[in-house]
């Protein structure tokens, strides 16, 4: 599923929302969340999930290519923890 997918089944499934106010609060919850995740916070959607940023130290590397190595930098990347409710129901154990 994609954004505008989203806002289309929130938007149908709440006729009393216009779709442009539907449009602005996903664009805003994603908002909040980037923003959270870029200074370093943890954000935890209960029965979802929890996204967070975990730091991955300078390292050296090899190019698969010509088996040279390279110094890979310091990098800070995003990482998702399911929740207990969603694992559950990915692994058909639905309440």
């Amino acid at each position: 599923m994609i954004r505008s997918e989203l806002i289309q089944k929130i938007a149908e499934e709440n006729p009393h929302l216009y779709q442009r106010d539907v449009e602005r609060i996903v664009n805003t919850v994603f908002e909040e969340v980037t923003g959270a995740m870029a200074r370093g916070d943890r954000v935890e959607l209960r029965g979802f999930g929890a996204f967070s940023v975990k730091k991955r130290d300078a390292r050296v590397g090899r190019n698969p290519r010509t088996g040279e190595t390279v110094t890979v930098e310091e990098k800070h990347v995003p990482f998702f923890k399911t929740g207990k409710l969603l694992r559950d129901r990915l692994n058909g154990k639905e309440e």
